[in-house]
């Protein structure tokens, strides 16, 4: 099995509902978004896919959430703007434009608030 691991980043604003402390207030993100997919076969030069089609896609899904507030996008409506729900969401995202690529499958989304701090999304 081979995994495959890309990395972008995006900004953005938010606020968490119902929570009691700084977090309920506007502030915002530069998330690190890692992309992990993983394939059982290389193509006849070797690659499972092209790293430049994985930035693509994955460039796609955060052109959605890049400098904007986050409360306002339609899916967080429903969802708390937490880590664990913009990794999930980019997941949910990342997963359909994927299809196009059968080579590979995405493993999972790990998205970074801060340099110390990550909520991941698999299946």
């Amino acid at each position: 099995m081979f995994e495959l691991i890309i990395e972008d980043s995006f900004s953005a604003a938010h606020r968490l509902k119902n929570y009691k402390g700084n977090c309920e207030n506007l502030h915002g993100h530069n998330w690190k978004v890692q992309m992990v997919v993983e394939s059982e076969k290389l193509d006849d030069i070797g690659l499972a896919i092209d790293f430049r089609d994985l930035k693509k896609v994955l460039n796609e899904v955060l052109r959605i959430l890049d400098h904007k507030y986050l409360n306002d996008i339609e899916y967080f409506q429903k969802h708390n703007t937490s880590s664990e729900h913009i990794a999930k969401f980019i997941y949910t995202q990342v997963k359909e434009r994927l299809k196009e690529f059968p080579s590979v499958r995405l493993k999972k989304i790990i998205c970074w608030e801060s340099e110390k701090s990550a909520a991941a999304y698999f299946e």
